[in-house]
């Protein structure tokens, strides 16, 4: 389980690793609004 978390955090990327986390939570906050103001 570690191995494989080890490898899918992008921690070891460095910042293009924390700027891909922010893009992806970013998408998904749009995603949820726009959903959220179709209903």
């Amino acid at each position: 389980m570690d191995d494989r978390m080890g490898a899918w955090m992008p921690f070891g990327m460095g910042l293009w690793g924390i700027l891909w986390i922010i893009l992806v939570v970013l998408a998904i906050a749009a995603l949820v609004k726009f959903l959220r103001r179709r209903r």
